[in-house]
């Protein structure tokens, strides 16, 4: 995905499909780095492509490990036999635990110097636990800024005689992880020993899977003793392949737990490694629906419709916990997350970012230290369109994806889901039903307010009149005293427009404006207002927050070429000016205001050529709109072409 400063997402009405996941971030980096370190060469297939798995070839790279791409999602790594050619380099890992935790252990035991940094919040990611036993194996690990966390100096170390490590469990898996891994570099017998209780634990599943393969057998005493016998040693299997990543998985399952289904997810199954399986068993305590295979899993919203709220201890999910959390908002009674410490020492704190952006939305939210419980709104309604924070935090970006049930949102930096997903909204819109937007554009006084009104009563389904807010704008810019042509300070009034429309009235705040917004004055405002780039920016998000379900019909220039380009239906509905003259010219008679036909006819000619002129979305038909001539037809029929183009009828 492109570096996109954010993305707009509709609501959606329902979810159903199929999605093949990308590889497991957990798995790709744990092969990778084995492979490296096996004797051999192994071919590495379905390997996940993303900003965690870049940052492990970097660091296999400038270590001297040889890999070679063999085809799509394939490539060969030539393992060192443990010995790793390059004994001195220094290592950028980004924002990847996953890179950064295994690799400090490895390195810490392979005899040489290195230099271990990444992005400001990896240097807030707690690591002295794993530093703490790789110092009882006689490394020697300096902090380059702050006790207990990276970057780190790594300087060839005195191997001694411990033969039994201890290692905090209860902060990150990755620090077990990472130590398993390290461990057949030495030429010992070693137990691990893990001090107080162990998180995650099907991430350590995932660990000494992957080991077996590589031919290194783990014996385990429980949860809490390890160890790795003397003359263990990696031994390319020759071909692996990378399972789904399950806790993307997540996001699809619930997708068909809220919003209908069925939605399945292929590359991960009842056969699976990975812990977040475990995922659906939540959700199937909510009452979803689910079905698994060797290598898929499904689910569909409860048969009645309703999911239920639970308590859910997360520790053996922490990942995939995350998304029940949009999940909840749809439940039936409060739902509470236990057992969720770790998620304050991820890419961000979890536990803040997540209750932080739902309170945005309306949601109500309550945290401790290690819970987080979210209690459903009496109606959905309530919930409203804002922007999403994303902390540099992919799986923050894709769990907000799922409030769009509920309302449009927008998503600020949502390339941030490259870390394990880089495609992500394209597969997430390629299983949702948008909701439908019937957008009518149209030069000034052709109709089409009336008509997209009338539309809209028709089918029950919501109005928006995109004009008015340019009007709104130009009223409220002259209530502050602000001219039309100060840019920045006419965008500040626009992002905050307190505009609705209600009772086929127009509100600024708690004022009726109708008459006010549809003064001449305010259409040459509209105009002068509308050209400013920095005004039709902040109004975008605005006019997109009225698409809610069933539907919205939206009028006004620009409407199916900007603001609603995936709009279902799009005309382009137009007059002569003559015509036009002469409609505005009766409106304002029989509310009473005095006009001439002249003169309206001369400003809408202007008025024309000022819109077809402008630098910023100039008023034009787009291609994929119909054009609908109004000059010789009734309101009537209108309305009636639009509802037939449209494939809708009135209810």
């Amino acid at each position: 995905m492109s570096k996109l400063p954010f993305i707009d997402l509709p609501a959606i009405l329902s979810g159903c499909g199929t999605v093949r996941l990308p590889g497991s971030k957990s798995l790709s980096n744990r092969i990778l780095l084995l492979a490296a370190l096996a004797e051999g060469t192994t071919e590495v297939r379905d390997l996940l492509k993303s900003d965690d798995t870049d940052r492990m070839l970097d660091a296999l790279n400038l270590l001297g490990v040889t890999v070679t791409p063999a085809g799509e999602g394939v490539i060969k790594v030539a393992g060192c036999g443990g010995k790793l050619p390059v004994k001195s380099a220094e290592l950028f890992l980004g924002n990847a635990g996953t890179a950064f935790r295994p690799l400090t252990a490895a390195l810490a035991l392979a005899g040489g110097s290195y230099h271990l940094s990444g992005v400001p919040r990896m240097h807030e990611r707690p690591i002295g636990d794993l530093v703490d036993a790789l110092r009882h194996l006689g490394a020697d690990i300096t902090y380059l800024g702050n006790d207990g966390y990276p970057p780190l100096q790594i300087h060839p170390g005195v191997r001694n005689a411990a033969l039994t490590v201890p290692v905090k469990g209860n902060v990150s898996s990755q620090f077990l992880t990472g130590l398993l891994m390290a461990l057949p570099l030495l030429d010992r017998t070693v137990t691990v020993e893990v001090v107080g209780e162990l998180i995650s634990k099907p991430y350590i599943g995932i660990t000494l899977a992957t080991m077996r393969r590589f031919g290194v057998a783990v014996q385990r005493d429980g949860w809490q003793k390890f160890t790795v016998d003397a003359g263990a040693r990696y031994t390319s299997p020759g071909v692996v392949y990378v399972e789904g990543d399950a806790s993307s998985a997540s996001y699809f399952l619930a997708l068909g737990a809220m919003a209908g289904g069925p939605v399945r997810v292929e590359g991960v199954g009842a056969d699976s490694v990975q812990g977040d399986i475990r995922f659906a068993d939540a959700l199937a305590a909510m009452g979803a629906r689910i079905t698994m295979g060797p290598n898929w899993i499904e689910a569909a919203a409860p048969a009645d419709g309703d999911l239920k709220g639970i308590t859910q201890d997360c520790l053996a999910i922490p990942d995939a916990a995350m998304t029940l959390v949009p999940v909840a908002v749809f439940a039936q009674g409060p739902t509470k997350l236990t057992g969720i410490a770790s998620w304050r020492v991820k890419e961000t704190d979890r536990i803040d970012a997540m209750a932080n952006e739902l309170r945005k939305l309306g949601g109500t939210v309550e945290t401790t230290a290690d819970t987080l419980t979210v209690i459903p709104p009496a109606n959905l309604n309530a919930l409203h369109c804002a922007e999403i924070e994303t902390y540099d935090d992919h799986r923050i970006a894709m769990c907000f994806s799922l409030m769009t049930l509920a309302t449009p949102l927008r998503i600020l930096d949502p390339g941030c889901t490259a870390k394990t997903f880089p495609d992500y909204f394209e597969r997430f819109a390629e299983v949702t039903r948008p909701v439908p937007v019937i957008a009518i554009d149209g030069p000034s006084a052709s109709g089409k307010g009336t008509v997209a009104q009338r539309v809209a009563d028709a089918l029950g389904w919501h109005y928006l009149d995109s004009g008015a807010l340019y009007r709104l704008t130009a009223l409220a810019a002259r209530k502050a005293g602000v001219e039309w042509n100060d840019e920045p300070a006419v965008a500040r009034i626009a992002a905050q427009l307190p505009v609705r429309f209600a009772g086929g009235q127009t509100f600024l705040g708690d004022d009726a404006v109708d008459d006010q917004v549809r003064s001449e004055e305010m259409g040459i405002g509209a105009s002068t207002v509308g050209a400013l780039p920095a005004v039709r920016a902040a109004l975008l998000l605005r006019q997109r927050a009225f698409r809610q379900a069933p539907g919205l019909v939206a009028d006004g220039r620009d409407m199916g070429a900007v603001v609603f380009p995936d709009a279902t239906t799009k005309v382009f509905l137009t007059a002569t000016a003559a015509i036009r003259a002469e409609r505005r010219y009766k409106q304002l008679i029989d509310k009473g205001f005095s006009a001439k036909l002249q003169n309206i006819l001369q400003d809408l000619e202007d008025r024309d050529a000022r819109d077809a002129a402008r630098s910023v979305a100039p008023l034009r038909q787009e291609a994929d709109a119909r054009l609908l001539e109004t000059s010789t037809l009734t309101i009537e029929q209108a309305v009636a072409q639009v509802l037939d183009w449209s494939g809708n009828r009135a209810s």
